[in-house]
């Protein structure tokens, strides 16, 4: 069984998507039928959406590349305010920074009525509920099931839900059951990087163990600003809103990959988490600098690990007969 999970950070998701292109592009095959499950937060999870939502002809609609133009054209309709909004919000202070409608209509275009029971391959997307304080895991082996007809969220609804990050964009509000709701903000504050809860998945669901599966991590960034002791040791709830998002982020990715490391078999899992050495570990800058940089970085994590993509292409793209499925 192959498994990709794709990690949160926000226009970072430039660089997994850089990455999927080139599977696409070496293997000539979309990525909907190189995995068997895939598990995206946040902009992570538009990714694992996107390459995975049916074009109703039984193809995927989108390529990985068509996404990597996407963050580098679009990036300014995604991060968007009017200067009222600016000024109400206070930057951000007394308001989230920026207006989904813009995110709202790029998923409008792309994903329209699709739902999550027709996506291609099995799909993992976390988001958190804020109203019944609880992790939710948007699943399309759920929403297959004809005891939860529930369950079939709009595809769109569920990019809104898990890149609702706190401070940035305003929580999503889901239509659930007769006349009720669940109210969501982003799966990155439990589960930045999906990987474990891709692999719970897989044992649970699917009855396989970690001798049967193949995983392809990949992340948005190593975490490189550093918090120097002088600087924050006076910080107040203020100071600290987007850093603690930060770390909290940064943490969470590294404490999976440590798991993760430890509990697979040698040469059974990949992860390819790029050094920001060009670009900075902000979500939503979208200057062409920054854009550029993100390919830059993306670039070299490619250029430095050819044995382990190149192992990895074998272990993800053998002949029919031998993949386990």
């Amino acid at each position: 069984m192959n498994i990709l999970t794709i990690d949160g950070g926000g226009i970072r998701g430039l660089i997994p998507a850089i990455m999927l292109a080139e599977i696409e592009e070496k293997t000539g095959k979309p990525i909907s039928s190189l995995f068997d499950l895939v598990a995206g937060t946040s902009t992570g999870g538009l990714l694992s959406i996107a390459l995975t939502v049916n074009d109703n002809g039984g193809n995927p609609k989108f390529t990985a590349q068509e996404l990597v133009n996407l963050y580098l054209n679009r990036g300014d309709e995604i991060f968007s305010r009017s200067l009222f909004h600016k000024l109400k919000s206070a930057n951000s202070y007394l308001d989230e920074k920026y207006q989904k409608e813009g995110l709202e209509n790029i998923l409008d275009e792309m994903l329209g009525q699709a739902t999550l029971k027709d996506t291609l391959t099995e799909l993992v997307v976390p988001a958190y509920e804020t109203e019944r304080r609880i992790p939710w895991f948007f699943k399309s082996i759920h929403a297959k099931n004809p005891k939860k007809k529930n369950y079939d969220f709009l595809l769109r609804d569920i990019a809104l839900a898990t890149s609702a990050a706190p401070t940035y964009f305003e929580p999503h509000k889901v239509p659930f059951e007769e006349n009720n709701y669940l109210s969501f903000i982003d799966g990155g504050l439990f589960a930045n990087n999906p990987t474990m809860c891709a692999i719970i998945d897989a044992r649970v669901f699917f009855e396989k163990s970690e001798k049967d599966i193949n995983i392809v991590s990949l992340g948005t960034g190593e975490m490189n600003k550093r918090y120097y002791f002088d600087d924050i040791k006076d910080w107040g709830m203020i100071d600290w809103v987007r850093p603690v998002l930060n770390c909290a982020f940064d943490g969470m990715n590294d404490t999976v990959h440590y798991q993760v490391n430890h509990l697979m078999p040698k040469n059974q899992y990949f992860r390819f988490q790029p050094e920001l050495i060009n670009s900075n570990n902000d979500m939503d800058d979208i200057s062409d600098k920054n854009l550029r940089n993100l390919r830059l970085d993306a670039e070299n994590l490619i250029h430095n690990n050819k044995q382990k993509f190149n192992l990895m292409i074998e272990k993800i793209n053998p002949t029919l007969d031998e993949r386990l499925v």
